[in-house]
């Protein structure tokens, strides 16, 4: 973390990554060297979508800095739903692929849950499969969305432990809100989930000493709503006339936080990081070596 603007501590998503990427880094060049190959993700991107496009990019260079084997498949925009289905069939089967993330969102001729379902759960990095979903609920061990894995990690470094404290999560996504409860629900806090549509909201927002923040409407969540010295996480990235914006307005509640996010450089950085930490856990796995403490 670095030093205090006004009363809140500005959470370094950047820093917090950039130790996690070089912890990932010294993991894999003691798989690489146990087991004579690099852990290998491969990326899948369907159509140009310029924001996605960017991002497949920037996680391919990521992959390469930490030592693994970055693939990536670019599929034209018209490609139907069984030509994808093939292909993640055929990295389902390739034993070099660790993990395997198809690029959401998918053009809206193919059924995203469809293609979810069909990647191999020991594969599926990005968390998303249902039974991931569903170990993650039980308690059971998963590969976790990597977004709110990287909310929880960040979470422990500014509290320490966080058992017994109150928790909102605004948000209700399968992307990021329901993971997000139930990795709070691990760690023993008392957790509500909201959205848009929740009754008093405010109030709601108001009593928890952790707010999440994940429902995609720019600035939503004022200053005013804050705790006193609560911990905000911003998952919000939104385009907007001033730029990017996050779900919470942020000038208003480092006024009030203890410790918060900024957007950008709060939670994205995160992100990426726990996409490789994801497939450093999954190529461990898979090969029966010791997962490491990451």
């Amino acid at each position: 973390m670095t030093a205090p603007i006004s009363s809140a501590t500005i959470i370094d998503g950047k820093a917090h990554a950039a130790a996690l990427r070089q912890r990932v880094a010294e993991g894999v060049a003691t798989f690489t060297a146990a087991t004579g190959r690099q852990p290998g993700l491969a990326v899948v991107l369907v159509g140009e979508d310029p924001a996605s496009a960017v991002y497949v990019r920037s996680k391919g260079k990521a992959t390469a800095a930490a030592g693994m084997n970055s693939i990536e498949h670019r599929l034209p925009v018209d490609i139907d739903q069984t030509g994808l289905l093939e292909l993640v069939a055929e990295l389902n089967a390739d034993d070099g692929v660790d993990g395997i993330l198809v690029q959401l969102p998918l053009p809206s001729h193919i059924d995203s849950h469809a293609v979810i379902a069909a990647i191999d759960p020991a594969k599926d990095v990005d968390g998303f499969h249902p039974v991931n979903a569903g170990r993650l609920a039980t308690g059971l061990p998963a590969l976790v969305p990597c977004t709110p894995l990287g909310c929880i990690m960040m979470l422990k470094a500014v509290h320490g432990h966080l058992a017994g404290l109150d928790a909102v999560v605004v948000g209700r996504s399968n992307i990021v809100g329901k993971p997000m409860a139930q990795l709070l629900l691990a760690e023993s806090c008392t957790v509500t989930i909201a959205h848009s549509r929740t009754r008093d909201l405010f109030a709601a927002v108001r009593r928890a000493d952790i707010v999440v923040a994940a429902v995609g409407i720019p600035r939503m969540i004022e200053g005013g709503w804050i705790k006193p010295g609560a911990t905000v996480i911003d998952v919000g990235i939104n385009r907007t006339d001033d730029g990017l914006v996050g779900d919470v307005d942020f000038d208003s509640a480092v006024q009030v936080a203890g410790a918060i996010t900024p957007v950008p450089g709060g939670v994205g950085p995160m992100t990426i990081a726990c996409l490789l930490r994801n497939t450093l856990v999954a190529a461990s796995r898979r090969a029966g070596v010791a997962e490491p403490e990451l």
